[in-house]
């Protein structure tokens, strides 16, 4: 059984955004030769998440609405305990943690097997400096 790691560097510029890593981690199933068997996307920080949904840019609007009256924006330590110790992303440790942490994906031919529409997304919820994301693929 063969086994590949590599890490994506991330750096979106915004406090909230999505960005499809779809042909990234296609390229390194590609590259790893795996026929058959798992890869697994991880966003390595408790303030970013790895997910799978439609490329429509619209329900990424709906999500960072939805997002944001769920887990409002709020620096202040008044509304987040979190941020009295001096942080100000409470609210983005808690988008993660709806959106989720990683993904695994069946590989099939040596090709991502999806359904139809499906995407691999990396969701930043507290922006602005270099994340991990780790790839990992398993398999013949």
């Amino acid at each position: 059984m063969k086994s590949v790691t590599e890490h994506l560097v991330l750096n979106l510029p915004a406090r909230m955004a999505f960005l499809n890593i779809t042909p990234r981690v296609e390229e390194i199933v590609r590259k790893s030769g795996v026929q058959e068997g798992l890869v697994l996307v991880n966003a390595m920080h408790i303030t970013a998440s790895v997910f799978i949904n439609d490329d429509e840019p619209g329900l990424h609007e709906d999500y960072k609405k939805w997002l944001e009256g769920l887990a409002p924006f709020d620096a202040s330590p008044a509304r987040y305990a979190h941020n009295r110790t001096g942080e100000d992303n409470a609210d983005a440790h808690m988008k993660r943690q709806i959106m989720g942490r990683e993904v695994v994906v069946a590989i099939t031919k040596g090709k991502l097997d999806f359904g139809p529409w499906e995407q691999i997304f990396y969701g930043e919820f507290d922006g602005r400096r270099p994340k991990r994301v780790l790839v990992k693929v398993i398999g013949e």
